[in-house]
């Protein structure tokens, strides 16, 4: 025998009812709660007390006292003061004039004038002298000078010397020294001519012939014209 089942009794066909009832049932409570009032406990007739009141402190009114000077008292009356007339003469000093008159004569020691005494320089190496004395037509530096100078004496000796001489003496074949040495005066003559030869005429020859060299800007030192010593050799081939 089988039991049917009532449709009324199904309780699912309910629940949304109940699902809708317990909504309202929670709105309503949470409602209330917050419109539910509450108010603050009273004690008494208690005081409140702010803790945030400042603590005012109290100072007391000092008041400054200056210490109290001690009067100086009054210097004592001076006793009746005597004049006394002095009878001592004072001895006057006298200022003697130390202006002369006109008429009187004055010595005056004598200044010794002291002459200036010039420098003297010596003479000086041809290799070493600031500026170098100036060969008639040579023109250029210091370096061109010197070496247009020598060429000049040593072209003025070969056109002048007698290259005949050395064979007419009869010297022995081969190459001969001949050494000469002179002086560019601060006028710029040739002075103090020496030679070394193998023979006295050819010294003789040698003299001659540099005597005959034409007259050169001096050489100067320091600025001033001074002596320039000077000295070249020369070979002479003998056959």
């Amino acid at each position: 025998m089988e039991i049917k089942k009532n449709p009324k009794s199904n309780l699912e066909n309910f629940s949304k009812i109940f699902m809708q009832i317990g909504l309202v049932l929670a709105l309503f409570v949470t409602y209330a709660a917050i419109e539910q009032k509450t108010y603050d406990k009273t004690y008494g007739d208690l005081e409140v007390v702010s803790m945030n009141a400042e603590m005012e402190e109290e100072i007391p009114i000092t008041e400054r006292v200056e210490p109290v000077k001690p009067k100086t008292p009054p210097p004592p009356t001076p006793e009746k003061i005597e004049i006394v007339e002095d009878e001592k003469e004072i001895e006057e000093t006298v200022i003697e004039s130390t202006e002369t008159d006109e008429t009187e004569a004055v010595e005056v020691e004598e200044i010794e004038e002291v002459e200036e005494v010039e420098e003297v320089i010596e003479d000086v190496s041809f290799m070493i002298i600031e500026d170098v004395p100036v060969f008639p037509g040579c023109k250029g530096s210091k370096d061109e000078l010197k070496k247009c100078f020598s060429q000049k004496v040593q072209k003025h000796f070969s056109r002048k010397f007698d290259a005949d001489l050395p064979n007419e003496l009869g010297l022995s074949p081969g190459r001969k020294r001949v050494f000469i040495a002179f002086k560019i005066d601060k006028s710029g003559n040739i002075v103090n001519i020496q030679a070394r030869a193998p023979h006295p005429k050819i010294k003789s020859e040698v003299v001659s012939v540099m005597n005959q060299l034409p007259k050169m800007t001096p050489g100067r030192q320091r600025g001033k014209p001074v002596g320039v010593k000077y000295s070249i050799p020369f070979t002479l081939i003998v056959e």
